[in-house]
C-alpha cells in the first residue's frame, strides 16, 4: 500500500460562470454546463482548446442552452475534433449534436466498457449514466500524442472511474486535463463493476510520474500542484482501506455497518455515492487477500482474513 501522505484538502470554493466562457490556462478556454449536482459540483466543465482552430473537450450533458453557450464560445471557428476523457453522460451526450453543429469528428478511448464481468446477483449502479451507444470516428490509446488545433496532445489512459478514461497531457506546457480522474472538490466515484478501485489507484500513480504540474478537471476549479494532490488522493483511499480493514476486524459485516462507521454524517444525497465507494474497496482488500466477502441476493456479508 502507498506511504503515508497528508490526506486531501478539499476545495468547493469555485464559481463555475455557468455559461460563460473563462479563459483557465494559456489557450484553454472553460464553459461550465447548468448540469449541478451532487455527483456533478457545479457542473460539467467544457473545455475549448486553440485560437484560430479548437479542439472541444467534455462537450457535457445534452442541455440545449449548453450546446448555445458552446457555439457561442466557438464562434464560427474550425473544431478539428471532440475529445471525450470518458462516456459518462455529464461528458459525452452533447457530442453527437455538438458534431452535428461543427461536423467535426469524436475521438475518445473505446466505446464504454465495464472495467470487468458483472458477478450473479451485481447491479451496474451507474447504468443508467453510462454512454453506452456512443461510437467514436477514432479510437485514442495511451500514449499516443497528436497536434491538434495547434497544441501536441498526449494521451494518457487513467481507468479506473471507468475502463476508458483518458487524461490529455498539453505537451510542453504543466497543464493536464484530467477529467474526473483528479478533482480538487472532492475524491472520484468507483464503483464497481464500471470502475475498478485498482485501476484508479495505479492510474494516480501513473500521472503523479508524469511531468505536467497543473490539472484542469471536469469539475470544480483548477488544480495548482497536481502530483501533491494526487498523492494526497492516494493517501485518503489507503485511510479508507485501513478503516474498513479495522471496523472488519471490530465485527463489522455489511456495508451498511461499514457507512455507519466511516461515514456517520453523511447527508443522504450521498450515501449512494459512499456505498459504491465502499463495494469498490472492499473488492480491492478482497482481491489483496485482507478480507473475504460472499456475494447473495441479500448483500454482501464481509471477514477479515
Amino acid at each position: 500500500m502507498a506511504a503515508a501522505a497528508d490526506p486531501p484538502v478539499f476545495n468547493a470554493d469555485f464559481d463555475p460562470s455557468t455559461g460563460a466562457p473563462a479563459e483557465v490556462a494559456p489557450g484553454v478556454v472553460r464553459v461550465t454546463a447548468p448540469n449541478r449536482g451532487p455527483y456533478t459540483f457545479t457542473g460539467t466543465n467544457s473545455l475549448l482548446l486553440g485560437a484560430d482552430r479548437l479542439a472541444i473537450i467534455d462537450p457535457g450533458p445534452d442541455d440545449a442552452a449548453h450546446l448555445r453557450a458552446l457555439l457561442g464560445a466557438i464562434g464560427g471557428r474550425r473544431v478539428e475534433a471532440i475529445l471525450l476523457t470518458h462516456t459518462h453522460k455529464d461528458h459525452s451526450a452533447l457530442a453527437p449534436a455538438l458534431k452535428a453543429a461543427t461536423g467535426a469528428p469524436i475521438w475518445f478511448g473505446g466505446r464504454h466498457r465495464l472495467s470487468r464481468k458483472p458477478r450473479p446477483f451485481e447491479r451496474n449502479a451507474v447504468d443508467g449514466a453510462s454512454d453506452w451507444a456512443l461510437v467514436p470516428d477514432r479510437v485514442l490509446a495511451d500514449g499516443e500524442s497528436f497536434e491538434i488545433a495547434g497544441t501536441k496532445v498526449e494521451v494518457v489512459a487513467t481507468p479506473g472511474h471507468c475502463a476508458n478514461h483518458l487524461c490529455f497531457g498539453l505537451a510542453g506546457t504543466p497543464w493536464l486535463l484530467s477529467g474526473d480522474h483528479v478533482m480538487g472538490w472532492n475524491s472520484t466515484l468507483v464503483s464497481v463493476p464500471d470502475g475498478s478501485m485498482s485501476d484508479y489507484l495505479s492510474s494516480l500513480r501513473k500521472v503523479i510520474a508524469l511531468p505536467y504540474r497543473h490539472y484542469l478537471p471536469a469539475h470544480g476549479g483548477p488544480i495548482e500542484d497536481g502530483p501533491d494532490y494526487a498523492r494526497a488522493l492516494l493517501a485518503h483511499r489507503e485511510m479508507r482501506n485501513a478503516q474498513i480493514i479495522a471496523a472488519a476486524r471490530g465485527g463489522a459485516r455489511r456495508v451498511g455497518e461499514l457507512l455507519k462507521i466511516i461515514y456517520p454524517n453523511l447527508s443522504p444525497p450521498l450515501v449512494p455515492a459512499a456505498r459504491m465507494v465502499l463495494k469498490a474497496h472492499i473488492e480491492y482488500l478482497e482481491a489483496a487477500g485482507i478480507i473475504s466477502a460472499r456475494r447473495g441476493l441479500f448483500g454482501m456479508p464481509i471477514r477479515p482474513i
